[in-house]
Parts: structure tokens; sequence; C-alpha cells
């Protein structure tokens, strides 16, 4: 009996996406790699290229080193970013995915200001947990032009991504600092009367790393990853423990985040954080109802299978965002 009579699908009969159309419209990810502009930008990716099921030129994004390979020649060919690299073993995010999330959070902004999204450098991002590969930073300010103030818990994550910022110029426009507290979010990074238009966060969404390792043996089982023939990765993309978990997981984290940012109402227009698990969300949607926020947006997003949302909230309301436009964004 052939694979054809056995029902299994061949390269003929599959007809490949031309466009990702679950992806922001303004993200430049939406279409197919063009992987002889991406190689040239980045020789060292030509040796994980291969033909896919479709027959086109793709990576096997089960492996980590594939993954850093394209997210390199991705941030030099369409951000400009011409020196990036991570550790082995931290996180290494798709680069589409971390863009969409910022091009939402633009969106954010542009409904607090009559539909335009507000460029430059008067507009001041924190994005908690900026990681050893700060891409949210590099995007947003490429993009944009805001300027960014990222935090982490992990020395060695600041200093990787204060090298990258150092390597591409970026000093001027984004910022790093180490959170000394592992149990703290805003406080000891925020400094007195500063303020910010945005804060964002991905927080680590898992409660163990047995959690974590369970999560990616679902993901590359749905993505029909056979374990006998392929050596599933422990976790995905790599990442460090704190990066990935937390006690009580994304819940706990998030909710954390509340209670803090209740505590400093005036320091940013819009708090925000990504959601990964829907059942997180009652848990969240209580602790911004008790820490007395006065509108909260939830904005769904969608990479391929994967399926999460941010949530916002602010203590402002629409007559101090009135004059925090007026005051702040040029």
């Amino acid at each position: 009996m052939t694979n054809k009579s056995r029902g299994a699908i061949t390269a003929k009969d599959k007809t490949a996406p031309a466009e990702k159309t679950n992806l922001h419209p303004r993200n430049p990810h939406r279409g197919r790699y063009d992987f002889k502009q991406l190689i040239a930008a980045s020789p060292e990716l030509a040796a994980f290229v291969s033909p896919n099921v479709y027959g086109d030129e793709s990576i096997d994004f089960a492996d980590p080193a594939a993954v850093k390979a394209l997210n390199r020649a991705l941030l030099s060919v369409v951000y400009g970013i011409k020196e990036w690299d991570i550790p082995a073993q931290y996180l290494c995010p798709p680069i589409p995915g971390r863009a969409d999330h910022l091009h939402f959070l633009a969106d954010l902004l542009a409904d607090s200001n009559g539909g335009v999204i507000p460029r430059g450098d008067s507009i001041r991002v924190l994005d908690i947990g900026v990681g050893a590969n700060c891409v949210y930073p590099l995007i947003g300010h490429r993009v944009y032009g805001w300027q960014f103030i990222g935090t982490d818990i992990d020395a060695a994550a600041i200093a990787n991504a204060q090298k990258i910022v150092d390597a591409n110029g970026l000093s001027d426009a984004i910022t790093l600092r180490l959170q000394a507290s592992p149990a703290m979010i805003f406080n000891g990074v925020v400094k007195p009367d500063e303020v910010f238009d945005l804060s964002m966060c991905n927080p680590p969404f898992h409660a163990s790393l047995a959690e974590a390792r369970s999560g990616t043996q679902r993901k590359w089982k749905n993505l029909g990853v056979e374990a006998n023939k392929k050596k599933i990765p422990v976790l995905n993309f790599g990442g460090q423990s704190m990066e990935l978990c937390c006690e009580g997981g994304e819940e706990a984290f998030v909710c954390r985040m509340v209670e803090e940012s209740a505590r400093i109402p005036g320091s940013c227009m819009w708090f925000t954080t990504l959601i990964s698990k829907s059942a997180s969300l009652p848990g969240v949607y209580r602790a911004i109802k008790y820490a007395g926020a006065l509108a909260n947006k939830t904005i769904e997003m969608a990479q391929g299978q994967k399926k999460s949302r941010i949530v916002a909230w602010t203590f402002l309301d629409e007559k101090q965002q009135q004059a925090w436009r007026l005051a702040r964004w040029k």
C-alpha cells in the first residue's frame, strides 16, 4: 500500500499559503520569507534552509539554532539591526509574533489619539522582562521611533541586551535596567516622577519547568512532529527557567503586576501585558477591577495555531488622557 492510498498528504496535495493573514496588517512578515535576500544578509542561515512539504524553502522551526539564524537575518534585512546574538539556552522568540505585539500596541495608542499612531522619541515604553534578545525595543524603535526602558531580573540577560544595543548604536533610544528584586515588577526600576505612555510585558506563563516541557510536547505533537523521527526540544526555542516559569504561572505574575501598577497610577497611560492562556483572564480581570482601574481592553491576536491576547488597563479618565496627549505627544 502506498502513502497516497493510506491517506497521507503529499507535497502535490498541498498549497503553500501566500500570506499569513492572521498577522497584523502592518506586519511586514505576512508574506513568504525571501530566503535569497535573507541569506545574502546573513550567510550562516543557508545551512538551515531546505525544501518543506510545499516544496518551498524553509527552516526547521523545532531547531533553536535555525530559529536564531532566521531571527538574525530578519532583524538585519527588515529592521537594520546588523549585530544581534544571544547566549545558548536563552529565549529565541519568533520575530513575526513580537512585531505583531508591537503593532497592536501602536493601535492601542492610536485609539487614544484620534486614530493616529503617535511616533517618535516623545513616546516612552517600559518593557518588563526585556530578555537577552532585546527584540521588543529593537523593533519598536526601528518601526515607530519610540524610546524604550527595558528591565529584567537576570543580570546576564541585561548584559547581553546591552551588547546588542551598543553594537547597533542605539544607546540613546534604549536604556536597560536590572530589577534587583525578583519579587518586584515596577518598584525599583520606575524612578520617581518618571512616566511612560505604555508598559508592556510577555510574562513567564508556566508555573513550573515540568509544565513548560509538557506544553512543548503538546505543541510539536500538534504540528505533526513525530518523536521517533525528530528529537523534540526540551523547551520552546530555548529559554532560562526564569523566562518561562514563575510561582503561580502567568496569572499570578500578572495579578502581581496589576497590584503594583495601582501604586503608581499616574506613571503610565496604558499598562499592558500579553496573556497566553485564556484560563488566566478571569483572575486578571478581577485583579484589574479590584485595583481600581478606570478602563481596560482586551486585544485578540493569533500567530499560526497559537492564540493569545493583550490585556490593557489605565487609571486615567478621558480628561486625564487628553491632558496627557496634549502635554507629551507630538
